[in-house]
């Protein structure tokens, strides 16, 4: 069997992940950048003045790509060398013989690990900022239309006082819209090692320009600008701040927390019967009970969000354990949490938003719900009616209490409905007031501000927030298990 299903292959990426996802962590993206980064290195060199022909480059840039020949001789030469940038060095100049003694000149290992790192960290962060505007475009729709729909308020998973479904769908959406800032701050504020040398010091590159110290700063300038970044690091060791990739995985492990806790929600709800993820109609909830409609999706989200959390300790231990200038147990390390962390906030993103295009809301049942829980809940405001109509607050508050006491029992002890609004009309020291009730119980003064709060958090905070990302809001998410 040579199909790959005789050795382990991570679920992320053979089951969940999305291909743009999966082909930026790829060994195809990662080596062919490497070369691109010794070309750009070489083009630069010529340029500020060192002997490399037009011939070189050419021959260079004709060999980009890295067919299946390449990496087979790649892996055998890592097994002689125990060096993987030596080994494609190698490869590189067989493909490129007249290049072969300009390749990786003046540079360090980490000219292209650490650059094609922070090259494939910024195009995951792309990824990602589309995939969030869609989910919070989503909510956003659905908040809108939802956004008078009363319903129950849970506070200890008590029943509390109402608020609008529209208004909860907020309350996700808000947490989103923080992961999105922070990942666009940290896109805005990411820098490029450029070139740096073996300890940071630029030494190497200093000694090929003869002590020209400019040229070097302008090479390095050509590099980052033809690398795409705006500025690079003034200060480095060998490697760029291993701080930076706990920012970025503590943004991600953000997500993790929103995607979380939204879907928990959602999972509650739908044990509640008031709203459902999508269910496909040949989907099967269970394998024993035919009648199940679990919420699978929304569980996925939530364990694929543990795991991205759990990631985020990972770099923030490599990062306080840096030697000096740089140690190498940050490798094999980084090489896992990194894509990782992209691929899992890709799956749970994707699947969120495939979720959140299918909400489906039962509104009687949340109806039902409600007429179960506000004859509690409206007691303090017929207290305050009693009292408008001429009654003592305490007595009418240990009235209220009494017969509150005695329709509990009603439902908790013999399985009955809530029978407190029947027991006020027909007790005579609320005549007072029976004309109100009716219209006292009616769902919609118990909503406060919800409807007002959603169109002004949708019009001043999250439609602007997701309009520069308007031609790619309109992609579905696909969710193929």
């Amino acid at each position: 069997m040579n199909n790959g299903r005789s050795s382990y292959q991570s679920p992320l990426t053979s089951r969940y992940a999305s291909k743009e996802m999966s082909y930026n962590f790829s060994d195809a993206k990662k080596f062919s950048t490497w070369r691109v980064l010794w070309t750009i290195l070489a083009k630069g060199e010529m340029k500020f003045g060192l002997k490399i022909t037009d011939a070189q480059i050419k021959e260079m840039e004709e060999n980009l790509q890295l067919n299946d020949e390449d990496f087979d001789l790649v892996a055998k030469e890592e097994k002689i060398r125990r060096h993987d940038v030596m080994s494609h060095v190698h490869v590189f100049g067989l493909r490129c013989p007249s290049a072969a003694g300009i390749i990786h000149l003046g540079a360090t290992s980490c000219y292209v690990g650490d650059n094609t790192d922070l090259i494939v960290i910024r195009d995951g962060l792309d990824i990602l900022l589309e995939k969030l505007s869609r989910c919070l475009d989503r909510l956003g729709k659905f908040a809108k239309n939802y956004g008078s729909l009363p319903t129950l308020g849970f506070t200890h998973f008590q029943p509390a006082q109402l608020t609008t479904v529209g208004k909860r769908a907020c309350l996700w959406a808000q947490d989103l819209l923080t992961d999105l800032k922070n990942l666009e701050r940290i896109k805005k504020e990411m820098r490029f090692r450029g070139i740096k040398g073996a300890t940071g010091t630029q030494a190497s590159f200093v000694e090929l320009f003869d002590g020209e110290t400019s040229k070097v700063e302008q090479l390095n300038e050509y590099v980052t600008k033809a690398c795409k970044f705006d500025e690079s690091y003034q200060i480095a060791g060998q490697t760029y701040p291993r701080k930076f990739d706990y920012e970025v995985l503590a943004a991600l492990g953000g997500i993790g927390i929103s995607i979380h806790k939204a879907c928990t929600d959602i999972r509650l709800l739908a044990s509640l019967k008031e709203v459902e993820e999508p269910f496909e109609k040949k989907q099967i909830g269970s394998s024993a009970m035919a009648y199940k409609r679990n919420p699978m999706r929304s569980e996925r989200c939530c364990s694929l969000a543990r795991h991205l959390m759990s990631l985020v300790s990972n770099p923030m231990q490599t990062a306080s354990v840096q030697w000096f200038e740089r140690t190498l147990d940050d490798s094999a390390n980084r090489r896992i949490c990194i894509p990782e962390a992209f691929l899992a906030a890709d799956v749970i993103l994707n699947t969120f938003q495939n979720i959140s295009e299918g909400f489906v809301v039962y509104e009687e049942v949340i109806k039902k719900h409600i007429a179960d829980e506000l004859p509690f809940i409206a007691t303090e405001n017929i207290i305050m009616e009693m009292v408008k109509a001429g009654g003592n607050r305490q007595e009418v508050h240990d009235k209220i209490r009494i017969l509150s006491n005695e329709a509990g029992e009603e439902v908790k002890l013999r399985g009955r409905k809530n029978d407190l609004v029947e027991r006020i009309m027909a007790d005579p020291f609320f005549q007072p007031i029976h004309h109100q009730v009716s219209n006292i119980l009616e769902p919609n003064n118990f909503i406060g501000r919800s409807a007002e709060q959603v169109d002004t958090f949708l019009e001043n905070e999250l439609n602007p927030a997701i309009k520069v990302y308007t031609t790619s809001l309109e992609a579905e998410a696909v969710v193929s298990v």
